[in-house]
């Protein structure tokens, strides 16, 4: 069972994969027994109905992970509902902003009023912070796809705060030792000044000096600018082998401004808050460029039916699947949490979200909502594995494991996996 309170410490295990992270939980209703049969189990002990909010960037800078996030929690509410396990999500969705549009400071009041017992999102840690305490007193569990911040892991939230991204402690250390092993000597970081922006700039700088690079020049911007001629002079005047941008949509700014200062794109390292199918988007060639993000490849079958739900609703086409499995899995491990729990109330939910996940070590592994669902309603423990890896929750609500994919830049600024 996860630790409720206590302290926390982020720990990165070796290679390209593991660390720890934060907690999220859910607040609702309490349950009523039924005795209806359903594909998730011969006879459900319960007849829950969960209300959930998601709290994903409809505008602002990080709009463009918007729509992979609301198809994969969407996708998800779909197949919770279809299995007619024993439980049913009753969604409310609201947009996130960001931290200079402020359209958090509403929805958030929204989904309060609206009794959600647990909320997906925020997708970007700034947000998260700001929103995170009020929802502990509300009793309401959050679980985001994307906060990356180290900070959550050792945050007072009553064990109702979990992710399913790793930290950026990993996506840094993955970065740092991408650019060593290309041959950089020298680095230079432009970044945002936020708590995503601060975060992977120290733990990318610390991974790449300890490799025996230097960081010759790191300039920070805030999330409203749009004029960054001063960061890429600064980096320009150091001339580094390497350009490293921590950034959100700035990018399709920022990109032209190096390109044009004589920084060629096969010098740009990226990560998850930009790297994106730019297309035409950009004037520039991408073409070179590397970056990082978080997940496993995923299986064609899992995006064919989130293209197919998503666009079944009237939305067009998901461009790319960033986080798309991650707040998939978020939804999938909450409902699975609160059926083991025979409850909607966000602590009952808390308590049972490590074991669901596999953090208990003794669970039945399964793979898909219904198979997990019929695992807890014949009486078993389900080990839930999802698109998004393992997970499998620590005591701090963090996935212990998690995978980084290494991305680069083709003809058309659109990126293809190569790790």
């Amino acid at each position: 069972m996860k630790a409720l309170k206590g302290s926390r410490t982020a720990k990165i295990f070796a290679g390209i994969a593991l660390v720890s992270a934060s907690a999220l939980v859910i607040a609702g209703c309490s349950s009523t027994p039924s005795d209806d049969s359903s594909s998730g189990g011969d006879k459900p002990a319960t007849d829950l109905t969960l209300k959930l909010g998601s709290l994903l960037p409809k505008t602002g800078s990080l709009a463009f992970l918007g729509p992979p996030m609301e198809s994969g929690v969407g996708l998800a509410v779909e197949e919770v509902n279809a299995a007619e396990a024993g439980i049913t999500i009753d969604l409310t969705a609201e947009d996130e902003g960001d931290t200079d549009t402020k359209a958090y400071e509403t929805s958030i009041e929204k989904l309060r009023n609206a009794d959600v017992s647990a909320i997906v999102g925020a997708a970007a840690s700034g947000v998260s912070k700001l929103v995170l305490d009020g929802n502990v007193s509300a009793g309401i569990l959050q679980i985001s796809a994307s906060n990356t911040s180290p900070d959550f892991t050792a945050w007072e939230d009553d064990g109702l705060y979990f992710r399913t991204a790793p930290s950026d402690l990993l996506q840094g250390e993955v970065l740092g030792n991408l650019i060593a092993e290309d041959g950089a000597k020298t680095l230079g970081i432009i970044y945002q000044n936020d708590a995503y922006g601060t975060g992977l700039n120290d733990a990318l700088t610390t991974t790449f000096e300890g490799t025996g690079g230097e960081v010759v020049e790191s300039v920070s911007f805030n999330v409203g600018d749009a004029q960054f001629d001063a960061q890429v002079e600064s980096i320009k005047a150091q001339n580094p082998d390497a350009v490293a941008i921590v950034s959100f949509e700035q990018f399709k700014t920022i990109a032209p401004l190096l390109v044009n200062a004589g920084i060629s794109a096969d010098k740009f390292y990226m990560v998850d808050g930009n790297l994106s199918d730019y297309g035409d988007e950009i004037s520039v060639s991408l073409e070179g460029a590397q970056g990082t993000k978080a997940g496993p490849a995923l299986e064609d079958d899992f995006t064919d039916r989130l293209q197919a739900s998503w666009t079944a609703a009237g939305n067009p086409e998901v461009k790319d699947f960033t986080y798309a499995a991650e707040a998939y899995d978020a939804v999938i491990l909450v409902a699975l949490a609160s059926l083991a729990a025979g409850s909607t109330e966000g602590a009952d939910i808390a308590a049972k979200m490590q074991e669901v996940s596999g953090g208990s070590g003794d669970g039945e592994k399964c793979t898909s909502f219904a198979e997990c669902a019929k695992i807890i309603n014949d009486g078993g423990t389900a080990d839930y594995d999802g698109y998004s890896g393992d997970v499998t929750f620590d005591e701090n609500g963090d996935p212990q494991g998690a995978t980084i994919g290494i991305y680069k830049y083709v003809a058309g600024n659109t990126i293809e996996r190569t790790n």
